[in-house]
């Protein structure tokens, strides 16, 4: 506002000193006489003082075109001028707006165009880290993986695209199924940015899917002091890789360190059911029965579980089923209306010979929630308190249909796990497997097809013998639809 009022104040201070100065010389009435060749001018005061101007400006343009000669002068000889840097922004804008032409193509899936404007934009640019990113991906999308190879390793020999170059291999080498190589990439550029998120995820992908757990726990560690992951998650996840670090001990025989690493993962996590039962065992190995029937009583506390009661009652395995049942009142008061709580003390009571009792405990599960489980222990119950071959024949044929309850399934693409995994099978999902009941019904009973799997013992006696063992109550042919019934199992002669 102020320099645009000094602009204005300028203009009219320079307007009426040349009136001034034009009427000054008007009023002098001298003027200027030129002699030329026998000829001679005479010039008023005005007429001399335009004269003066028309000089000044043909002087001043024949410097101008002077100035212009030199300049197309040194631009033949090839150094940079006015009218080099005219054809250089020419040249750029042409570039950029191909490079722009082929980032548009590539959007909209059109490889081989977006290949052509990135030559045509490489041409005119001459910039490389642009340009060849841009051929990378259009040979990609067309199909031309050779090519791209080509050009991502052309990247590598540049600081500012060397990241660049080493993600776009990487990528290529997953999609190839070389997870080896992928892996060594995917380190490769962790190192360079250990920032990136992409990165971080696929290179935990890639350890947990070749068992480097110890990588893998780094890798989150990272991700917890970035913020990209949260403590509570990242807690858990590094329970379940340190869960797998105690199990590749155990398998080596390691049982010192396989206590240690087994404890340190139920530390992390009590509710993660595998690590409670690895640190029961560890414990039991170690001649500490009290601390594993402590970690699997927490853990039963949090969800209950049958691999939690298998564990419980490894504690003692010596011990009469009567002597079972009274240890794991215990466990079963901490959750004492659970379904899993009413099916284990049914199938305790059964090895028991407490019948009634099982029929007690189990309660309004097989109408509530029938599962095969449930209606395959009701079997068992009404074939040992001789009920005729109809009724337990009515309930193995309600549990063929049944649901097959809790089992481990995948939250991300609900696929079936017969035992606990980090990662799943089908989609590779890191710590996705939860146990619930799947949304089908027709999936495979949880624990084979053993219906009372925690009720080991010594040798039975005559009332036990009565008990239809589940292989035996009910097992499936190679397509699990056809129902076998030994009818001799259970009767006395």
């Amino acid at each position: 506002m102020i320099w645009s009022f000094i602009k204005i104040v300028l203009f009219v201070a320079v307007v009426a000193a040349l009136t001034l100065g034009a009427a000054y010389l008007a009023e002098t009435g001298g003027g200027i006489r030129i002699s030329l060749a026998n000829m001679e001018f005479s010039l008023g005061p005005i007429q001399a003082l335009i004269g003066i101007l028309l000089l000044l400006l043909i002087f001043w343009l024949a410097l101008k075109l002077a100035g212009l000669g030199v300049a197309v002068l040194r631009f033949l000889n090839g150094d940079e001028t006015a009218i080099s840097r005219y054809f250089d922004r020419n040249r750029e804008r042409k570039g950029f707006q191909a490079l722009a032409d082929g980032l548009m193509a590539l959007a909209s899936g059109e490889g081989r165009v977006a290949m052509s404007q990135a030559a045509k934009a490489e041409r005119y640019l001459h910039r490389p880290e642009l340009t060849n990113l841009l051929t990378a991906q259009a040979a990609e999308l067309s199909g031309d993986t050779k090519r791209a190879t080509e050009v991502y390793k052309r990247l590598l020999a540049d600081d500012r695209t060397r990241f660049v170059g080493v993600r776009g291999l990487m990528k290529q080498k997953l999609a190839e199924g070389d997870t080896g190589t992928a892996l060594k990439l995917a380190e490769k550029a962790f190192s360079m940015k250990p920032k990136h998120e992409d990165v971080q995820d696929t290179l935990l992908q890639l350890q947990t899917g070749s068992g480097d757990w110890k990588g893998a726990r780094q890798v989150i560690g990272t991700k917890l002091k970035q913020g990209l992951l949260p403590r509570d998650v990242h807690r858990r996840r590094d329970a379940v890789l340190a869960l797998q670090e105690a199990r590749d001990v155990f398998s080596e025989e390691a049982s010192i360190e396989a206590r240690e690493a087994a404890i340190e993962a139920n530390r992390l996590s009590p509710d993660l059911i595998p690590a409670a039962v690895l640190a029961a065992d560890s414990y039991v190995q170690g001649g500490k029965p009290k601390y594993a029937a402590r970690v699997l009583k927490k853990a039963w506390a949090a969800q209950p579980h049958p691999d939690l009661a298998a564990a419980f009652a490894r504690i003692a395995p010596d011990e009469t089923p009567a002597e079972r049942l009274k240890r794991f009142e215990t466990l079963l008061a901490a959750q004492s209306d659970h379904e899993e709580t009413k099916l284990l003390r049914a199938e305790l009571n059964i090895a028991a010979e407490d019948f009634p009792a099982a029929r007690r405990a189990l309660g309004d599960l097989p109408e509530t929630h029938p599962t095969a489980r449930s209606l395959t222990v009701m079997a068992a119950i009404a074939r040992a308190q001789g009920e005729d071959d109809a009724v337990v024949r009515g309930w193995l044929t309600r549990a063929l249909t049944a649901s097959r309850g809790p089992q481990w399934v995948c939250e991300k693409c609900q696929s079936i796990h017969g035992d606990w995994a980090p990662t799943c099978d089908n989609c590779g999902g890191f710590d996705t497997l939860s146990w619930r009941e799947p949304p089908l019904a027709t999936v495979q009973m949880p624990n084979g097809s053993d219906m009372l799997p925690l009720i080991v013992g010594h040798a039975a006696t005559d009332a036990a013998d009565d008990v239809l063992p589940a292989s035996e109550v009910l097992s499936d042919d190679d397509d699990g639809q056809s129902l076998i019934l030994d009818e001799e199992v259970g009767q006395k002669a």
